[in-house]
Parts: structure tokens; C-alpha cells; sequence
């Protein structure tokens, strides 16, 4: 349950979230916000990447303002210096006099995988470990960076529609949805730990000649085989076949920065098609998610609601109730 100073549950302070792509935390810190809480991620010149509030115990500025120095993060307001520890170790002001063990700010748990940069924010260890992607690290794949997507929605919902089967023909029709084939085939959702597998094979769209990006050479009637892995609470690995030997991988990972606000990356590998150029997956994608989001943000309650009876479901629905189920029995949702 979510405590009375918080819109979470605790128990997702003690998850990795992504809060930025690691390409974007170069010599300049980074401002991000998770689960309520104001956060900086910033580099020391051995190219580590670390995390901490975003607040100078001086007078409340936020670091992420300011720059890196000697190793240190460096208030833009007087120029108080903090260490990867948290500690403040320079006060310019007050050259002579001892620094008091309260300036300082708090650190957080911080590892870069993926092209992510990930925060925990609990000094617990983490509750779950990242997903193994071996895909990501084989020189036969090329691995292409999308987004991030920004939604004025709780990261659940933006989760739950990546992983909607029945939406597809409607809402991206011609891209991968068929409205001519919306029935969604019948699949089964195991439970194993925190994480949910499932596979489908169902109806998809052939390929557009604005994004040839999927494997699928049938001209008629395509179908792709997916294979999800739904890594509680927000994280999605998606592998798909056409029956040869060229597959896809998508990873997903929503970053729960409010109760109504959240961030998508999709990071997506293939080995097939390796010298188109970035720019057609990623104006795919693009397309794909701004479809989904006009839809998702008009979606109430703006969080998924974990209690079952709240909303309507029919057995096409399998994903969605063993989200639901599974984010209760982990105290997440």
C-alpha cells in the first residue's frame, strides 16, 4: 500500500526504473523525477554514472542546475561542492571553517545496461534484478534507441497498452493491425516470480510502404509469433519470429515519474536489415505511440486500477488480468 506521504507503494522504491538514456547523461547532470522524488544523474571523469536528489541542503536549488567539477557536483547558487557519496566537500563561502555533517544529500542506487541509465531508490538492495537481453550484446544485432515517449498517464497504463492485443487493429491500423482480422487468438499468461510470460501468434498488417521495418515477406494475411516476457512493475521484453531465422527484439520500460506522468524508451534490435538507418524505426515508433497515447491519456483513472472488479474484462483480456493480480500479490500496485 502506499503510504500516507506518498501517491506509490513503497515496494517500487525498491525497483530499477530507467530515468534517462546514457547518451544523454554526458559532462552536464541530468535533471529526472521518479515516483514523486526529484533526482540528478551526472558522471564522474572515470565515466560513472550516479544518482542523487536533485537538492542542495543549502537553500533547497536544484543541483541538476549546476555542473561537474573536481569530481563533484556543483550547486549553480554558491557553488557548494558534493561528492559521488552525497557529501558537500567544498563550501567556497567558509574556506577555513569545518563542513558540517549535514550537508549532504541523499544517493541512490544507479547502474547503466541497455543504453539506460536505472535508479533505485531504496538503500535496500533491489527487489528485482533487469532482464537478461542476450540479443543486446551479440554484434549480429543492431540495436536501435526510440523515444523517450512522454504521456500525461501512470507508467501502468502506458505498460498495459504495449502489451493490448485487442487495440491493434483500431488504433494502428495498416501498421501492425488488421481491421480486417480483429479477433485476438486465444493465449495463456504464466506467472512465474515477478515476471509474466506469454506467447501469441495472431493477425498482423503487411508491411506499409512507409515502414518496411517487420520481417513478415507474406503479402496476404501475415502473422507474427510474440513472445513477451512482462517484467514487473513497467518493463516489457518482446521477441518476434515470422517462422525464419530473422527476429526482433523490443524493450520497453516505462519510467513512473508521477502518479499521472510518465516516460517510455523503446530500444529495439534486429538482425535483419542492419543498414537501414536509425531514422526508420524511429519515425515508426514515433507513429505508433503518438496513436497510442491520445488514446491512453484519455483513460480514467489515469493509473491502472488493480482491483479487478473496477473495470470490465472478457477472456481477450488475459494480459490485463494477470497484470493487475500479479502487481497486487508483489504490493506494487
Amino acid at each position: 500500500m502506499a503510504s500516507a506521504t506518498s501517491e506509490f507503494p513503497e515496494r517500487l522504491r525498491r525497483c530499477w526504473h530507467p530515468v534517462a538514456y546514457d547518451h544523454e547523461v554526458t559532462d552536464r547532470p541530468v535533471a529526472a523525477t521518479l515516483l514523486g522524488e526529484a533526482v540528478v544523474v551526472w558522471r564522474t571523469a572515470d565515466g560513472r554514472a550516479h544518482a542523487m536528489r536533485d537538492l542542495c541542503i543549502h537553500r533547497g536549488t536544484a543541483l541538476s542546475l549546476g555542473w561537474v567539477a573536481d569530481d563533484c557536483l556543483v550547486c549553480p547558487y554558491h557553488a557548494w561542492h558534493y561528492d559521488e557519496t552525497g557529501a558537500c566537500v567544498r563550501i567556497p563561502q567558509s574556506a577555513h571553517v569545518a563542513i558540517p555533517a549535514k550537508a549532504r544529500t541523499p544517493v541512490y542506487q544507479c547502474q547503466e545496461r541497455y543504453g539506460l541509465g536505472w535508479v533505485c531508490l531504496s538503500e535496500a538492495p533491489p527487489a528485482y534484478a533487469l532482464p537478461e537481453i542476450p540479443e543486446f550484446e551479440s554484434t549480429d544485432w543492431k540495436v536501435v534507441n526510440t523515444g523517450p515517449f512522454d504521456w500525461q498517464s501512470d507508467a501502468s497504463r502506458q505498460v498495459e497498452n504495449f502489451t493490448d492485443f485487442g487495440h491493434f487493429p483500431w488504433v494502428h491500423p495498416g501498421l501492425p493491425g488488421d481491421p480486417d482480422r480483429p479477433v485476438v487468438p486465444d493465449h495463456t499468461v504464466e506467472i512465474r516470480a515477478h515476471v509474466l510470460h506469454y506467447t501469441i501468434v495472431r493477425p498482423e498488417a503487411p508491411n506499409s510502404d512507409a515502414f518496411p521495418v517487420f520481417a513478415n515477406e507474406v503479402t496476404e494475411r501475415p502473422e507474427r509469433r510474440s513472445r513477451y516476457e512482462l517484467h514487473l512493475p513497467y518493463t516489457i521484453v518482446l521477441r518476434l519470429g515470422w517462422g525464419g531465422t530473422k527476429g526482433m527484439v523490443y524493450f520497453f520500460a516505462s519510467q513512473p515519474e508521477r502518479a499521472n506522468r510518465c516516460r517510455g524508451y523503446c530500444i529495439i534490435g534486429r538482425n535483419y536489415d542492419v543498414d537501414d538507418p536509425d531514422s526508420t524505426l524511429q519515425e515508426f515508433e514515433r507513429v505508433i505511440f503518438g496513436q497510442d497515447q491520445r488514446i491512453v491519456e484519455s483513460q480514467r483513472p489515469e493509473q491502472v486500477p488493480f482491483d479487478l472488479a473496477d473495470e470490465l474484462h472478457l477472456r481477450f483480456d488475459a494480459v490485463a488480468v494477470a497484470y493487475r493480480r500479479a502487481m497486487r500479490a508483489q504490493q506494487l500496485g
